[in-house]
């Protein structure tokens, strides 16, 4: 379904700057799997995120999803094969616009979108119908703008978008990052509703190791823009938090062992 294969992404090559964000990574994820990616900062878990939604091109390597070759393709293009929610809660939709529009908006992604959207009664109908599942009660307020509504509502709606025409891939990017505790919870909640009920596959980059273990059915880890861990079917359904906590002190002491070995290499041939 999706095919990473030998990705590599350096920012600022030749620079002081340099930072080598993908080294090497490839993954295979097969379709309606919900697959967690978790690291610290710096790991490349946003970086792979990016390269698969199409936000700059990688150094080398090829990203396949299904049939489709989408290594060099822009990322409006993908548009029409990827959904995306982003960490920021007023991203990804139109502030002034009311709910109705920015959903009858993302109802026609990927297509040519009209200035103004049509929304016949029967979109409306439509609209109330699937905005009733969130069950925050938003299906009465579709005329309000959607900029006038809290972070939570604003991003379960913006699932809802992204989700609406079954993309081939959903791309979480840190989703609840900016929410409280409360909210966050709730907004995780319609996630995994969501995904299951579609039969979506879906990539949810996150820092909770917590969300990584209730929601996902595959846990990635990355380390300095590899792939160290990949835990699945009945090692993903064993795993615990303290695990997960171990395996990061893990990787962090061999990263430590490994610079300083490169150190006293370097002292002895100076």
């Amino acid at each position: 379904m999706l095919n990473v294969n030998n990705l590599y992404k350096t920012f600022a090559p030749g620079t002081v700057n340099e930072v080598k964000a993908l080294i090497d990574v490839s993954l295979h994820i097969e379709e309606g799997c919900f697959t967690a990616v978790i690291g610290t900062n710096g790991s490349g878990k946003s970086t792979l995120l990016n390269a698969i939604a199409g936000s700059f091109k990688p150094d080398h390597g090829r990203i396949n999803l299904f049939e489709h070759n989408i290594t060099n393709w822009p990322e409006y293009k993908r548009a029409s094969l990827i959904g995306r929610v982003f960490q920021n809660p007023f991203a990804g939709t139109a502030a002034g616009m009311t709910i109705s529009e920015n959903i009858a908006l993302a109802m026609r992604r990927g297509k040519r979108r009209p200035l103004t959207a049509a929304i016949t009664s029967r979109i409306r109908d439509e609209i109330a119908e699937r905005v009733k599942t969130l069950k925050m009660g938003l299906e009465d307020r579709l005329d309000n703008p959607i900029g006038t509504l809290s972070g939570g509502q604003r991003q379960a709606l913006t699932l809802l978008m992204a989700s609406w025409l079954r993309p081939q891939l959903l791309l979480l990017d840190e989703h609840t990052a900016a929410l409280d505790p409360k909210t966050a919870a709730k907004v995780s909640e319609i996630t995994k509703e969501i995904i299951t009920r579609e039969k979506l596959t879906a990539m949810m980059v996150t820092h909770s190791m917590q969300q990584a273990v209730d929601l996902s059915d595959r846990i990635i880890m990355m380390h300095r823009g590899r792939i160290v861990e990949d835990l699945r079917d009945e090692m993903k359904a064993r795993v615990r938090i303290s695990d997960l906590m171990q395996t990061f002190e893990r990787v962090q002491k061999l990263d430590l062992f490994d610079q300083s070995v490169a150190e006293i290499l370097e002292q002895q041939f100076v």
